[in-house]
């Protein structure tokens, strides 16, 4: 069986070599405190953002609710890659495990799909605030956003599972070097020492149901907001039409604009270089404005956070 011996060549020691800043050594120190300054801004920024959705009463509404488990997601997706890159650069080592291999791209894909499907929901409240506010609460429900939450998880995890044990069942070529700084999908496939037509069909598919659809399902939802923002006879209410969803969106611009141009750039076949950089932007950069554009562009959170840090400073934290 071509597969299972090739599973077992490469579960025996470091089955793949990261190669994505292995280029300009001298640089790695510097290299280092950057992206340590980055994962401290985003596990402080979004740890705070939870905390204060959890603490503070007046932040208990729906989109509150699924802006603190946003934030849990990208504490943990960068977590994903971020810890085994600072660990790399002072080591100059970009070795890791065939099993850190497996693990690094089931979590990647499983926390990038759940935050897809999360930004559709997301959606749907300032949909219903703008277009249905009389049923609002009825349809907003704390029951419907758990209901949207546990579901898609049990959605994407088998997924996932099975994504991933199709990519490392592949019996892999000598070469072990991927030109990134994670495990990616497409980078592992042209590893592969065989046919990876079914495991690209799987992909795009999964790619499909779990962005597009729900891309798909925002630019809808947005489409049908404008359209009832632009028949608001006052602008002081398209003023405020506007805000309810502003924070939302420029997550959202953010998150699909950094991965559309990622994915059509690596499909084009373009430097190993900018897929690189591209990437690192996608997947280590956008979390580090999520605190900041629903922190500025929220009002309640604003008021939320300057209360918290009041209470602790009088209080002598």
């Amino acid at each position: 069986m071509p597969q299972r011996k090739g599973l077992e060549n490469h579960t025996a020691g470091p089955a793949f070599i990261l190669l994505g800043f292995s280029d300009h050594s001298s640089l790695q120190g510097l290299r280092f405190t950057v992206f340590l300054l980055i994962y401290l801004v985003v596990l402080t920024g979004n740890s705070l953002i939870a905390l204060i959705t959890v603490l503070d009463s007046s932040l208990h509404s729906p989109m509150d609710f699924f802006l603190r488990n946003l934030s849990f997601l990208e504490i943990c997706y960068t977590s994903v890659t971020l810890p085994k890159m600072l660990v790399g650069f002072p080591m100059r080592d970009g070795r890791i495990s065939f099993l850190g291999c497996a693990a690094q791209l089931y979590f990647l894909d499983l926390l990038g799909s759940i935050k897809c499907l999360l930004l559709a929901a997301m959606s749907y409240g300032p949909y219903t605030v703008i277009c249905d506010l009389l049923h609002y609460s009825l349809i907003m429900s704390r029951g419907l956003c758990v209901t949207l939450l546990v579901g898609s998880w049990m959605v994407v995890v088998p997924v996932q599972v099975v994504q991933t044990y199709q990519v490392f069942t592949l019996p892999f070529c000598a070469s072990h070097g991927l030109h990134q700084f994670f495990c990616d999908v497409l980078p592992l496939l042209e590893l592969a020492c065989a046919d990876t037509l079914w495991n690209q069909v799987t992909l795009y598919t999964s790619i499909l149901v779990f962005a597009v659809l729900p891309f798909s399902l925002i630019v809808l939802s947005y489409t049908k907001m404008i359209r009832a923002v632009l028949k608001m006879p006052s602008v002081v209410d398209r003023h405020k039409a506007c805000s309810t969803c502003s924070s939302h969106l420029g997550v959202v611009t953010l998150f699909y604009g950094s991965a559309a141009v990622f994915y059509f750039k690596r499909c084009s076949r373009d430097s190993v270089d900018t897929d690189k950089y591209l990437a690192l932007f996608y997947t280590v950069v956008t979390p580090v404005f999520h605190p900041f554009i629903f922190s500025l562009r929220n009002k309640e959170v604003r008021i939320a956070l300057k209360r918290l840090l009041w209470t602790k400073c009088t209080a002598g934290w």
